[in-house]
């Protein structure tokens, strides 16, 4: 709609200089007629005779008249025609100056001719949009260089934690039961840090390098999330958390399985590391007509309104203590959001009064 809209005003002013340009021609032929017309009616107004002074340069314009209404003719043509291709070769110039400056930061924002009115307003709106991105751009490539240096320093503690154990495994031939059992506690424990830390090296790698892509299968809905919210009780039973879930049975729907799976799971995993101990966390899925509503909330920390909006984006994280045991990547939420637009829903947040609502809407079908 907007592309027909910007093409009919390019139209306009194309057929506006045209008009222009004809009646400007049609007016100075018009013009010449009425001056050749009127100078006739004059001079036929009065008896010549040879030996008036004019007599001779009248008879010469008698003459040369259509000689003369010629040139005049092909003049205002040329005149008028280098007029009208001054005009748009300005509108040219002054495109291709504001094209120049269209990415530069510190340009001032595009001025154009009154006539041009609508496309400065679209130039300076692409201007606001190319500069926006490669702002964005600059803060997520900053972000995810700033991740890796994290990833690569934390990889660091657990790796040596399990070597110092595991040597000492080794070196202590005499070690008791109790205490082998608790080394090799500590060094499993660590070890299993260290494989998330190096997931997460893969999943910058896999989101920045990769287009993710659908696997679209019929899913039973409700058993899904009852499946995954059964494999969280030994974690929120560690953290002091409980489950509330309202699950509505045998809802069914066309969808990636594994890439869904991946979505829940990552908010469930977010409300697990930003839940108060001792707190509920909720999980309801209602189904809507075409849609179907999955919520997921849990008691925590109020989101400030400008993490609140940000929070989706790649490699942006709430907790930028980065510590050991709820920190991510930040793409998380990232994967999850365009998982979902992919399946062609939305996925939204929420957070006021300590409480944290993540409300994703899938449609029922999946074209």
């Amino acid at each position: 709609m907007n592309k027909n809209k910007s093409q009919r005003r390019y139209l306009q002013i194309s057929q506006r200089i045209y008009r222009q340009y004809i009646l400007s021609v049609l007016g100075v032929l018009l013009a010449l007629l009425a001056i050749y017309y009127i100078a006739q009616l004059i001079c036929s107004q009065f008896v010549w005779y040879e030996e008036n002074r004019l007599y001779g340069l009248l008879k010469t314009l008698q003459y040369a008249s259509p000689a003369i209404i010629l040139i005049a003719i092909i003049s205002s043509i040329v005149f008028f025609a280098v007029k009208a291709i001054k005009k748009p070769l300005r509108y040219l110039d002054a495109l291709i100056d504001a094209g120049k400056n269209l990415s530069n930061p510190n340009s001032p924002p595009v001025s154009l001719p009154a006539e041009l009115k609508d496309i400065e307003n679209e130039l300076n709106l692409v201007r606001e949009q190319s500069l926006n991105n490669i702002r964005l751009a600059k803060e997520a490539e900053q972000r995810k260089n700033d991740l890796v240096v994290y990833l690569a320093h934390d990889l660091k503690t657990p790796l040596t934690s399990v070597i110092g154990y595991l040597s000492l495994l080794r070196d202590e031939t005499e070690i008791s039961a109790s205490l082998r059992t608790r080394y090799t506690g500590i060094a499993l424990e660590k070890a299993e840090r260290l494989e998330d830390l190096i997931n997460e090296f893969f999943d910058i790698t896999r989101f920045s390098l990769t287009t993710l892509t659908l696997m679209p299968e019929r899913t039973n809905l409700s058993r899904m999330l009852e499946q995954i919210t059964s494999e969280f009780y030994p974690i929120l039973t560690e953290k002091e958390l409980t489950w509330h879930t309202e699950i509505a049975p045998d809802v069914n729907m066309n969808c990636d399985r594994d890439k869904l799976e991946r979505v829940f799971d990552n908010l469930i995993r977010n409300a697990v590391n930003y839940s108060y101990p001792g707190t509920e966390i909720t999980l309801l899925m209602r189904p809507d007509g075409t849609d179907i509503h999955i919520i997921v909330s849990n008691h925590g920390k109020t989101i400030p309104p400008d993490n609140l909006k940000r929070i989706f984006e790649q490699f942006f994280r709430l907790d930028s203590s980065r510590s050991s045991s709820t920190g991510g990547s930040g793409l998380g939420l990232a994967i999850a959001k365009e998982i979902v637009e992919l399946h062609g829903g939305r996925i939204t947040a929420e957070s006021e009064n300590e409480r944290i609502t993540f409300i994703v809407t899938l449609p029922v079908g999946l074209s």
